[in-house]
């Protein structure tokens, strides 16, 4: 049994994102110009500086460990607090999403959360920090929706970004539990089809309330549709031998919160046996680089430990203490 399944999906988001960062608004032909067909395989710096996906994952892990009780009333107001510290901090400047910084404006106002969000957006910063989310073991499977919802929704409050929340946290549980990469896609269609038409109001309240939406079911089932879309686009991708290309080619670019789930696991899986490739192959992408990779490293170090991982990188990845905290009061 694989004891240290939380720390190796924590540092392999680091790691992944630092790779993917540099790389994030580059063409694949200046990709492959600078590092070479496979893409980027080493981390760079002392430390290697990551992005605001780690940074916003570190925010969910801190609101997670903090909380008295897993609930609507006591968690809001931690994330609140941690994503308004992010967004106040002089280290996001790291080219940051702007759908969080505008709804950690209106955050800051005190407003109630579910008027702050973006109601249109399904980025995929509702996603990208939402692996501590998977890693808690307190959590059941109606817990761990309800918190991967409400995090994705105090700053995205599109369906499709709650749902692809939900589903990236529940690819993270059933990694670490002991799941096989190789069973994944069909776990994920699953778990879409039993959450079709659950809306739960006891963790978003009135979010559903948007124009041209008739009821809550209606609501969250655009969100459920939209990811067992892009589920179609990864079975059809797995069904064709691998060409080394472009992953972003047919799972998307990554740049919404269910591409970068599906893009990512294509990356998993198209390298289940060398972590690093897969790695390197989410950064060497033509879309949203560092959240590609750093979902690609979630999922395997979820699935493999720190043992998916070179021991030299453990002290060179930026926040290593705050990783090394979380992930070991998981494990």
């Amino acid at each position: 049994m694989v004891s240290d399944r939380a720390s190796g999906c924590l540092f392999g988001l680091a790691y992944g994102d630092a790779l993917g960062s540099p790389t994030e608004f580059m063409t694949i032909a200046e990709i492959r110009r600078r590092y070479g067909p496979a893409g980027p395989g080493e981390l760079a710096g002392d430390p290697a500086l990551v992005t605001d996906d780690t940074q916003m994952t570190l925010a969910v892990g801190w609101a997670l460990r903090d909380a008295a009780a897993p609930t609507p009333q006591v968690l809001e107001p931690l994330l609140r607090e941690r994503f308004l510290a992010w967004a106040a901090s002089p280290d996001n400047n790291r080219a940051p999403g702007m759908t969080c910084l505008r709804a950690c404006g209106d955050l800051s106002t005190g407003m109630p959360w579910q008027q702050a969000t973006v109601a249109g957006s399904k980025g995929c910063g509702a996603n990208m920090r939402v692996a501590p989310v998977g890693l808690v073991a307190g959590y059941d499977e109606d817990v761990l929706a309800g918190v991967a919802q409400l995090q994705a929704g105090l700053t995205h409050g599109h369906p499709t970004a709650l749902a692809a929340s939900e589903l990236t946290a529940v690819a993270v549980r059933r990694l670490r539990d002991g799941a096989a990469l190789a069973q994944l896609p069909r776990l994920l269609r699953e778990h879409c089809r039993r959450q079709r038409e659950i809306y739960r109001a006891d963790w978003l309240g009135p979010l559903w309330q948007q124009p041209a939406v008739a009821s809550p079911a209606g609501f969250i089932t655009r969100g459920w549709q939209e990811c067992l879309d892009v589920l179609d686009r990864l079975d059809a991708a797995l069904a064709e031998p691998d060409d080394g290309d472009d992953a972003c080619r047919v799972t998307g670019e990554g740049w919404v919160a269910e591409e970068a789930l599906a893009t990512a696991l294509l990356c998993a899986l198209r390298h289940a046996d060398d972590p690093v490739r897969a790695l390197a192959r989410g950064a060497a992408t033509s879309g949203d680089s560092d959240s590609i990779a750093c979902l690609t490293g979630a999922f395997l170090g979820a699935a493999y430990g720190m043992a998916a991982w070179p021991p030299s990188w453990r002290h060179r990845i930026e926040y290593a203490d705050h990783l090394r905290t979380l992930g070991e009061s998981w494990d």
